[in-house]
């Protein structure tokens, strides 16, 4: 009898302890990582870091992005809401909007105001149709539960933050403090003020950027000096050391650095003690971007010593994460999960000079090129109104007041398009509307499609061939190819088991997977399906 009375306990409390949820949840985005950074640079990592989540955590070795484009506002909102650009209406960083004339940010709100700084404070989730893991938690709670946002960048902080969250902060790239807008509040938390006045950034930006290890640790990537890669600024040379005490005065330039993740480590830090995040019974969300890697990555490129000094540095930050939430959450308390918005290409004259497929276009000559040939039909006149996200948004008014038929308008824009070698293929949105592809390529293509808000013809480029707008130096990413899709999904911490699983997963698998977890509602638009791995 007691042997059953005992054994009964023993399961009730096996029970009881697998309801419990965490105290705390940490979502980790880096900016542009591509999952072979893991494999590259894993003898180099230490123990506590990447190592640490991958070693005693879960990872899916296969998880891609199941859209275009793959760009940073469009990847966050996917992974909290659990659904592609198609429903959650965030289609790119920026679109074109045709009621008003011009390009719109994808955070963009002109009814809010800058709190804490001096620009880039007009900024809401406004523009996001469906609610994020981060809402429902906050609904199921009844707005019990704490959350938070923090980024370099404002649609890395607002985006997973959600519709109501107890703040997102970012960076203000001409006062070097960490704002909000006036949608969330009407002034900063004393523990943000605070770090403010520190002056961190300047001082981050007082001395060289060295490298991190010694130079034979560096024997996964290129040359440090070379012909790919962009300066941080006009004069400042491609190579080790890079002198930024000259810039110290100039907070924009942090964004170019390693030392940006510090800061926004620190500030996480901060939040995790001044918001009391993880100290009850009632789960809370943290939302950490790091936006560092993207803005190096675009500077010099996948295989750069940048990159890789980069990612070690970011391993030892997320170290001093990992070991902050054991003292303050408790280390079985919280659940973490780490992905990415989204990969990068090499850079193609780097892929040019070794033989590999790479080349450049030009978004100005298409649109030249295409004004010029509607025109030779049918008359002078502005006939593109914009191209971007390899999308061509094309001037209604004028359609319309030469009473033209847009699909043949359209027709004409696809077959000119498709005589640019570049170019590998080039739909009418009615087509992609109709979400009638199997070919896994252009599934992505009409994932990213929406009906409200895309443009009238879309078009695939062919592999690492990017704008050369701005020059033919460093990288880019928002295509449907394997080096923008792939990345790591790792969940690590509360209740998760060791393994890893090369199922082929989505993106937008990752918020429902965490509504269970967490046993909440799946977010309003959500399409992806739980990691089942997860509660095998």
């Amino acid at each position: 009898m007691k042997k059953l009375l005992y054994s009964l306990f023993v399961l009730l409390s096996s029970i009881l302890i697998a309801q419990e949820k965490p105290r705390l949840v940490v979502g980790i985005v880096v900016d542009q990582m591509r999952y072979d950074y893991i494999s590259r640079y894993y003898s180099d990592f230490g123990q506590g870091g990447f190592k640490r989540l991958i070693e005693d955590g879960f990872v899916f070795k296969n998880a891609h992005y199941n859209y275009i484009p793959t760009k940073t506002g469009p990847g966050h909102a996917s992974i909290f809401t659990g659904t592609t650009p198609a429903r959650h209406g965030i289609i790119g960083n920026d679109w074109y909007e045709p009621s008003i004339n011009r390009r719109v940010n994808c955070v963009e709100d002109t009814t809010v105001l800058v709190v804490g700084g001096v620009s880039n404070g007009q900024v809401s989730p406004k523009n996001l149709y469906t609610t994020t893991i981060t809402d429902e938690l906050k609904l199921y709670y009844n707005f019990s539960s704490k959350v938070i946002g923090i980024s370099l960048k404002d649609r890395g902080a607002v985006l997973p933050a959600g519709h109501n969250p107890n703040g997102a902060y970012w960076y203000d790239l001409r006062s070097g403090k960490m704002i909000t807008s006036t949608y969330y509040s009407e002034k900063l938390p004393k523990w943000l003020e605070d770090y403010n006045k520190e002056k961190r950034p300047f001082k981050l930006l007082s001395g060289q950027w060295e490298l991190f290890k010694d130079e034979d640790s560096y024997n996964e990537s290129i040359a440090d000096e070379n012909e790919f890669e962009q300066p941080i600024r006009s004069g400042m040379g491609v190579s080790f050391p890079h002198n930024l005490s000259k810039y110290k005065k100039d907070p924009s330039v942090l964004k170019y650095t390693p030392f940006t993740n510090t800061m926004i480590k620190e500030v996480a830090l901060r939040a995790i003690d001044g918001e009391s995040l993880g100290k009850d019974s009632i789960p809370d969300f943290l939302s950490i971007s790091f936006s560092g890697t993207d803005d190096i990555g675009h500077r010099f490129g996948p295989r750069s010593m940048e990159v890789q000094d980069t990612y070690l540095r970011l391993d030892e930050e997320i170290s001093e994460l990992l070991n902050y939430l054991d003292e303050s959450v408790g280390e079985n308390n919280y659940l973490v999960f780490l992905s990415s918005d989204h990969g990068a290409t090499d850079v193609p004259s780097y892929m040019y000079k070794n033989k590999m497929p790479g080349g450049y276009h030009n978004n100005g000559y298409i649109k030249s090129l295409l004004t010029d040939e509607l025109s030779k039909i049918y008359g002078d006149g502005e006939w593109i109104s914009s191209i971007i996200n390899e999308q061509v948004y094309l001037n209604h008014g004028l359609i319309n007041s030469k009473n033209l038929n847009a699909t043949e308008v359209k027709k004409i824009v696809i077959k000119t398009l498709m005589k640019e070698d570049y170019v590998v293929e080039a739909f009418d949105k009615d087509l992609v509307a109709n979400r009638n592809f199997t070919d896994p390529v252009l599934i992505r293509l009409q994932n990213g499609y929406n009906n409200k808000r895309s443009g009238d013809v879309l078009y695939n480029l062919t592999p690492s061939n990017l704008n050369d707008a701005f020059g033919r130096k460093g990288t880019d990413h928002r295509t449907p190819y394997a080096y923008d899709t792939h990345i790591p999904i790792i969940f690590y911490g509360h209740s998760i088991k060791k393994g890893s699983s090369i199922r082929q997963v989505d993106i937008i698998d990752i918020a429902p997977s965490l509504s269970l977890l967490l046993d909440i509602s799946f977010p309003s638009g959500n399409t992806g399906n739980p990691l089942k791995e997860l509660f095998e």
